[in-house]
């Protein structure tokens, strides 16, 4: 599963960035599925669901863009909405490795944050770890025996090769099959806390569609265990880059998307460059009671902290995103069309 991440920890200077950045009708983070195509066929992917662009097309049967089509693409939408943070997901994004390798020293020369999430089946360029403001994050689902069933032909064996010469971030989706075996997630803290090439480890918690029935989907009473297991697990694993403020935004995540800073300061864009996903990342009906997103969570908690005169962040940021929508910057669900007379294939 591919999830788009916020740093769990953000700067005074990042927020004011990004306050400056809604008050001035824009918003602050781009996110984009470059491609439709991904080799691996994982267990709860929410991108290939059939309600992910809103039940009348699957991401699958959409047009891409390939080659210099897609680089110019994209780099027409960072010059239309001018994100401070830009991830680029899929389907697969090494799956254009080719147009990633031109257009990421192009970002890196416009100084946008940009982090690429990936399952790392290809292998990652050696030149990409000199780029400065490039993320790299890999998407691991639990230990090897779980992942590799799940994520073929991205194993593990694959992603130790790949990331070698790198500092990546390592991604989990904590499913409910992890949580069967007590001391699974410290376990996996142990594999991948050592490695060098780890910089930093986030774990999401498998978050659904209303109505959904998936055996992915956490019990109440065993989401309440995993919290607590992770408020401890951060104080025993440093690069554990998880808040105590973000791991109690999962107890109660924002009640709506609505509610959601995430959601309300991300435009994520499908890989025909034009249709916008809503209501959030996930698309669809996300059902938001059982939220588990690291980047709503992590927000969330910069939302509920409180300045010296007692006025929340999050207070600020609504504020902000209602003069901001005066100006127009937050109208509208959907994507004007790109400039240049190039269709997908």
């Amino acid at each position: 599963m591919v999830i788009r991440c916020y740093s769990s920890r953000m700067r005074n200077s990042d927020i004011v960035q990004a306050w400056k950045c809604i008050l001035a009708g824009r918003t602050p983070a781009l996110s984009i599925e470059i491609t439709r195509e991904c080799p691996l066929s994982c267990p709860g992917c929410y991108a290939y669901g059939e309600s992910h662009l809103g039940g009348d097309v699957l991401l699958k049967q959409l047009g891409d863009y390939r080659e210099e089509d897609l680089v110019s693409g994209i780099l027409e939408l960072v010059e239309r909405y001018r994100p401070l943070h830009l991830s680029i997901v899929g389907g697969e994004p090494l799956v254009r490795l080719r147009e990633l390798s031109q257009l990421l020293p192009l970002l890196s020369a416009r100084r946008i944050n940009t982090q690429v999430v990936t399952s790392a089946v290809r292998p990652i360029p050696a030149d990409w770890a000199v780029l400065d403001r490039v993320t790299l994050v890999v998407s691991i689902d639990g230990l090897q025996p779980e992942h590799d069933a799940r994520r073929k032909p991205a194993t593990y064996d694959r992603i130790l090769r790949h990331i070698a010469g790198h500092r990546i971030i390592v991604h989990c989706t904590i499913t409910r099959q992890m949580t069967e075996r007590a001391g699974y997630l410290r376990e996996f803290m142990d594999f991948w806390t050592p490695r060098e090439e780890i910089s930093k480890i986030w774990m999401s918690i498998f978050t659904p569609q209303i109505g959904e029935t998936s055996y992915e989907i956490l019990p109440q009473e065993v989401r309440a265990r995993v919290i607590g297991e992770l408020l401890k697990l951060r104080e025993i694993y440093p690069k554990l880059d998880m808040p105590r403020s973000l791991i109690h935004a999962y107890v109660k995540p924002p009640a709506d998307p609505d509610h959601c800073i995430f959601a309300k300061t991300t435009r994520c864009v499908t890989a025909d460059l034009r249709r916008r996903i809503i209501p959030c990342q996930f698309g669809g009906n996300p059902d938001c009671s059982q939220c588990g997103c690291v980047a709503s969570a992590g927000l969330e908690a910069v939302g509920r902290y409180r300045l010296p005169m007692g006025v929340s962040v999050g207070s600020i940021f609504n504020l902000s995103l209602k003069i901001g929508s005066l100006i127009g910057g937050f109208a509208g669900d959907g994507i004007e069309p790109l400039s240049y007379s190039s269709k997908g294939g």
